[in-house]
């Protein structure tokens, strides 16, 4: 990480260009301002707003809208709420420790996929499909999974409550520790649905949000795992 970043304690809300963080480092995350943000950064990456009648705002051709059941409506909803518990676990970290590489890592996620969870949303308001789904977590990728959510861990990867509420009595190296160890689960179970969208996708520029998502979120997999070693740590969520 470049010494010139922000540094976390002066970030209230992300200010970096959406477009670029979308290709760039697509591995951070609350939305405040999905819908409207993120039309326009959809607009930026090629996807033009539908408006009545079927056509885009700027006359183009019609775009086809995807199905509500479809892998485009499934990811968007499920990285969405997955990409928010990220943002939430870096927040609770940001306050429960000085240490700077900690910090600074958590401000990538919560700027990172703070917005990418708007353009998402921002993509499903254009389609004219709901924010949620009655349909189980992952259905869209056609697999046999038998995870079943608990404790508000809806989807492989996620943190339970009872996680979040620790992490929340934490602080000092503690707090880095288990922070680091909740989010490698967090991105391996992240890594593997984008991945699954990305082997399925018709929407080009989807896609493209997903494969930066495996990539960015593989590299700081890496990453938190050299932290955990020099905390004298390894991955792996302890039993509660």
């Amino acid at each position: 990480m470049s010494a010139d970043r922000t540094r976390p304690e002066d970030a209230l809300e992300p200010e970096a260009d959406p477009q670029e963080e979308a290709t760039a480092r697509p591995g951070r995350r609350r939305m405040w301002w999905p819908a409207a943000l993120a039309a326009a950064v959809a607009l930026a990456l090629g996807l033009p707003a539908v408006v009545a009648g079927g056509t885009s705002a700027s006359g183009s051709a019609s775009i086809t809208i995807p199905a509500d059941d479809s892998p485009e409506a499934g990811f968007a909803r499920d990285m969405a709420t997955h990409h928010q518990q990220a943002v939430d676990l870096s927040f609770i970290v940001r306050d429960r420790t000085g240490d700077e590489p900690t910090r600074t890592l958590a401000f990538d996620i919560i700027n990172t996929q703070a917005n990418q969870r708007g353009m998402m949303t921002g993509w499903l308001d254009q389609w004219g499909l709901p924010q949620h789904s009655t349909a189980k977590p992952m259905a869209w990728m056609k697999m046999d999974h038998d995870y079943q959510a608990h404790d508000g861990s809806l989807m492989p990867g996620m943190a339970t409550n009872a996680q979040m509420a620790k992490l929340r009595t934490l602080s000092g190296r503690d707090a880095e520790v288990y922070y680091l160890q909740l989010m490698i689960e967090h991105h391996k179970g992240g890594v593997e649905m984008a991945q699954g969208y990305v082997d399925m996708a018709k929407n080009d520029v989807e896609k493209r949000l997903a494969q930066s998502m495996v990539v960015a979120q593989t590299s700081e997999l890496e990453l938190m795992t050299d932290m955990l070693k020099e905390r004298g740590a390894a991955p792996g969520v302890p039993a509660s």
